[in-house]
């Protein structure tokens, strides 16, 4: 396992739900963070507990609809010279769920796809050559379990894509210090999931973090929360590298 003490982690949707979970979780390990919300304003009392806890954070804004809102983040961060060893891509949207599903809009695709897939993959592009040259990163990004539900086209569609362009991104660096996967947090009672979402939001850790911190070169896993429930992080980061097949682009994952 590795420690994460004095790295940068770039954190997604840290001001509330699963993203403020994996904040607080990476704090307590030392971990140094790059917090982003929609505003910087939207992560202030995430900055202020990670702070608290000892490690360097600050906040950036970013609005993921408009893409040259990312641009723009990533020119600040990259101005502040912060190495980025380690992205946890938690920032998502589900638009509406439509019961009337053959009347799905254009925009649901258009604002799922910008915020669920483009974003996060701009995230992985830009820092990736960065981490080549150091000879270390760690990219997580979330995915979903849903299935089934045209009710809910354009997220599950987008979640499909961010799935295959990070697993297809993976196999080029597998066997390398470098690792690339995703994780399912499973269905969560955050802002996203909604009330009636039989998990609690505190369910998803360790699992949506422990891309975090293996230390075996493999990339192209799914790690789902569910796998890792009620794990401390070293028995979850073992499980994840002894049990987890990589992906060899069969169907499923």
């Amino acid at each position: 396992m590795i420690d994460v003490k004095g790295r940068w982690a770039l954190i997604t949707g840290a001001a509330r739900g699963i993203g403020h979970g994996a904040a607080v979780f990476m704090a307590k390990q030392g971990c140094n963070l790059v917090l982003q919300g929609r505003t910087k304003e939207h992560c202030e009392k995430t900055l202020e507990e990670v702070k608290a806890l000892g490690v360097d954070a600050y906040a950036v804004g970013a609005e993921f609809t408009d893409l040259s809102q990312v641009e723009a983040m990533l020119n600040e961060i990259d101005k502040k010279g912060t190495p980025i060893d380690i992205i946890l891509n938690n920032a998502g949207i589900q638009v509406a769920y439509r019961t009337e599903y053959l009347k799905t809009p254009p925009k649901d695709y258009e604002d799922s796809f910008k915020i669920n897939t483009i974003a996060p993959m701009m995230i992985v592009y830009h820092f990736l050559p960065k981490m080549e040259e150091r000879g270390f990163g760690r990219i997580v990004n979330t995915t979903s379990g849903i299935r089934l539900e045209p009710e809910q086209a354009g997220y599950s569609a987008s979640k499909a894509a961010l799935d295959k362009v990070t697993m297809d991104l993976a196999s080029k660096y597998n066997g390398t210090d470098i690792c690339i996967n995703i994780t399912d947090p499973g269905w969560c009672r955050t802002d996203l999931g909604g009330p009636k979402a039989p998990n609690a939001p505190e369910s998803s850790l360790p699992g949506v973090v422990v891309g975090a911190f293996i230390n075996d070169k493999k990339s192209g896993r799914n790690f789902s929360a569910g796998h890792f429930y009620d794990m401390t992080l070293e028995e979850a980061v073992k499980k994840a590298e002894d049990n987890f097949p990589v992906y060899t682009g069969s169907i499923g994952l």
